[in-house]
């Protein structure tokens, strides 16, 4: 099922985790944990899109979610989320994948996703004793020259407040964002939110996951950070993902 501009599911599953308060963002089970494909920028880098895609915990059953991002507003653009749900545990990843882009095509040719990304940096779901709270990172030098910049992201986080009952159903109160960039002797904000948006559910924990810029970038002006986000779901912490803009 193709849903355009909704709500991603795991917030539409709120009412339901009312009957898994036993089941804690600490649990020993384990949550969901979606997979990110990069797929581009436009042109002139003002919008950037990826998807997210998983295994839906407790239903078993195959999503995928396609946003395209206004990069300069910081929002996503009218149409996204593209969002696919097979409620059908027979039915594979694949299919829930090739529907979302037969149903992003129309949005991500009308603002220009044709660019390649480059990844400056990356914290791999594998990597030991990886600090995701940090992630340093450059413009990619020439051939085998050292990078041309050198920047470091810096995560916190902090107790924010949400639109949803986060303490009622985990009995935790769920955590804002903030972002910094540090360059030479200065830093400057990036990001810090406000409050929470609905649609980023009871978050309990960001990790820093990688820094993308499109192909062709020569500064950081057109990169983004990606923040892998874990809110409470049924089996545990889901992990999810936003992009923020770096330069902008």
């Amino acid at each position: 099922m193709i849903r355009r501009g909704e709500v991603p599911a795991l917030v539409r599953r709120g009412a339901s985790l009312v009957a898994a308060l036993a089941l804690s963002a600490s649990s020993a089970l384990a949550g969901d944990r979606a997979l990110i494909d990069f797929i581009g920028f436009s042109p002139d880098a003002k919008y950037f899109a990826f998807e997210q895609f998983g295994i839906q915990d407790g239903s078993g059953f195959a999503f995928s979610e396609i946003f395209v991002i206004d990069l300069a507003a910081d929002k996503w653009v009218p149409g996204t989320p593209v969002t696919v749900r097979i409620e059908d545990e027979e039915v594979g990843l694949g299919a829930a994948r090739k529907q979302s882009a037969e149903g992003a095509a129309d949005v991500l040719e009308k603002f220009g996703i044709t660019e390649p990304v480059e990844i400056l940096a990356l914290n791999g779901d594998g990597a030991a004793e990886a600090d995701f709270t940090k992630l340093r990172f450059g413009v990619p030098g020439y051939g085998l020259s050292e990078p041309a910049s050198d920047q470091t992201l810096r995560l916190e986080s902090f107790t924010a407040k949400s639109p949803l009952p986060c303490r009622d159903w985990f009995s935790e109160a769920p955590l804002g964002l903030a972002l910094i960039l540090e360059e030479g002797d200065g830093e400057r904000v990036i990001h810090r939110d406000k409050r929470l948006p609905e649609s980023r559910g009871c978050v309990f924990e960001y990790r820093l996951h990688s820094v993308v810029q499109p192909g062709w970038a020569q500064d950081i002006s057109a990169a983004v950070a990606i923040v892998s986000v874990y809110s409470g779901g049924f089996e545990g912490p889901d992990r999810r993902f936003i992009a923020v803009p770096i330069g902008q």
